[in-house]
């Protein structure tokens, strides 16, 4: 490639939903009051599970992380949108670009990563319950929740690293809400195939080992729920599972959708709407789809809320 068709690039526009002018006051309103949504919710369950007795367990002190955690994801991406929106303009200066693509990879392979651990949780609840209280100690706790925020990191680092370090030419124009490698690539110069094929690794060991690990202990509660001899006894322990697994169905399809999909079959509009779904709506329905399922938590709640 001839050196004249390289451009140093300082900033990108973000597109967004720019093809659809007049619906963005009204776009702007609803995710507004998502992101409100989002923050009083998750941090309610966060305030909950600290100064409840009652919730002083380990599987509340990870949903308490969790929902900390899907503040943080959330915040990465949803405020510069609702900038977007309301000011009619996309401009995200290059390094600025880098941190939302590297902060977004980090919380999401953390988020993973704890939804990983609180399936562990659960096969240990479930099935080794005599051992519960010596396996999932306060110490141990910390220690997961720890290396669920940390492990991507090193990696995560280098991959952003390594999609920023491109050269970009022709159009600085991103067609997505977000900085993100899909977008990114496309307006990247020459052969990019090796950052493609970087990005699906990343995807597969971060995205796909939680999920089997998810997958494998779910096998085991499953199988150990069946063996149970009481019908109530079963319907209890599906119960304590039933939201957990309804929140890494939202957040695992959509996102193995955007990032495991041959290149072939992308497309902006399908990529923006399964985007809105794992940073958006799935941490909007995680206080939802534990408060309405757990009578602890809504309990909890009663006692905080004014009546």
């Amino acid at each position: 490639m001839e050196r004249s068709n390289v451009t140093f690039v300082v900033e990108f526009i973000l597109q967004g939903f720019s093809d659809l002018p007049n619906f963005r006051r009204l776009l702007f309103g609803i995710f507004l009051v998502i992101y409100m949504n989002i923050l009083i919710g998750n941090g309610l369950l966060i305030v909950v599970t600290k100064i409840n007795p009652a919730l002083q367990t380990p599987m509340y002190f990870f949903l308490g992380n969790f929902s900390f955690l899907e503040i943080c994801y959330t915040s990465v991406t949803l405020p510069k949108m609702l900038t977007d929106l309301w000011t009619q303009k996309g401009n995200i200066p290059f390094l600025s670009c880098a941190f939302q693509t590297c902060f977004l990879y980090i919380l999401g392979v953390a988020e993973c990563l704890l939804l990983a651990v609180m399936a562990y949780d659960r096969y240990v609840a479930i099935c080794k319950p005599l051992y519960y209280p010596i396996i999932m100690n306060h110490k141990v706790c910390v220690q997961l929740v720890i290396a669920s925020w940390i492990t991507g990191i090193p990696v995560l680092i280098g991959l952003t690293y390594q999609i920023f370090s491109l050269n970009f030419c022709g159009s600085n124009k991103l067609n997505h809400i977000f900085c993100d490698a899909p977008p990114l690539l496309e307006v990247a110069c020459g052969d990019t195939y090796q950052k493609e094929l970087s990005v699906h690794v990343a995807a597969l060991f971060f995205v796909m080992i939680p999920f089997l690990l998810i997958l494998i202990s779910y096998v085991k509660i499953i199988t150990t729920i069946l063996k149970l001899p009481s019908t109530s006894g079963k319907s209890k322990a599906f119960s304590t599972c039933s939201s957990h697994l309804m929140v890494v169905g939202l957040f695992y399809g959509s996102g193995s959708i955007v990032y495991l999909r041959p290149k072939s079959s992308h497309s902006a509009k399908s990529d923006k709407v399964f985007s809105l779904f794992y940073t958006i709506v799935t941490p909007m329905f995680n206080p939802i789809i534990y408060s309405l399922r757990n009578k602890d938590v809504i309990a909890a709640l009663k006692k905080l809320l004014p009546k």
